[in-house]
């Protein structure tokens, strides 16, 4: 039985690529300072969690790579190659020697080894992959034990005007590129719920993060 959760627009990697394409030569302008905030959040996080390699799923044009600190190693994964492009591009404009790679890859099916990282940060990720319980399967096996998972992402209202709106704008996710109408339970299950640290982030508490502690005994 699917999760009554499921957003009601199913997307694939095709049409993620599709969007992507035609968002890359604007996604810094348009999406940029929306997702600043967010974005600010989850590198400060990853930042203060022990550990060094890093492994930022959905890079994109790389607006996050400037943030880390320069003793975390970052590896980064995207399924658009034009935003790949852009955000390799941002690395030798901005010397940034603690990137290790930027690769074309599927998120939810990727080619590193297990415990290959300390730190997996998905921004504003979840909402866009077509199967989100395999992305977080994913992250699960290439985090080692006693690592942590984080997502950066927009969630589904509870109630009220924002929660209608989200609704209405379900039909167009094929041309968005990411699901209005994704809620958290459609991310994690209830035992990672009750393990995972979850905060809105401000000022409008749009966007949320999620950091999910890797079992020691996973």
């Amino acid at each position: 039985m699917k999760s009554s959760f499921q957003p009601r627009s199913a997307l694939d990697a095709d049409s993620v690529r599709l969007a992507y394409r035609r968002w890359a030569r604007f996604y810094d302008s348009v999406f940029g300072g929306v997702s600043a905030f967010g974005r600010r959040q989850a590198v400060t996080a990853v930042n203060a969690l022990p550990g060094e390699k890093v492994l930022e799923v959905g890079v994109g044009t790389g607006l996050a790579l400037p943030l880390y600190n320069k003793n975390k190693r970052i590896t980064g994964i995207d399924l658009s190659e034009d935003m790949l492009e852009r955000a390799r591009q941002r690395v030798v404009r901005e010397h940034l020697s603690n990137v290790d790679d930027l690769a074309e890859m599927d998120a939810e099916a990727t080619i590193f080894e297990d415990n290959s990282f300390d730190i997996a940060v998905a921004m504003f990720v979840a909402s866009v992959v077509p199967h989100p319980d395999a992305l977080l399967k994913e992250l699960k096996r290439v985090v080692r034990p006693g690592g942590h998972i984080l997502f950066v992402n927009h969630f589904l209202a509870q109630d009220g005007l924002r929660l209608k709106v989200e609704r209405a704008m379900a039909s167009a996710s094929r041309s968005l590129g990411w699901h209005p109408d994704f809620a958290i339970e459609t991310l994690l299950p209830p035992e990672d719920m009750q393990r995972a640290t979850i905060r809105p982030v401000p000022p409008l508490g749009l966007f949320t993060l999620v950091t999910l502690p890797q079992n020691k005994d996973t």
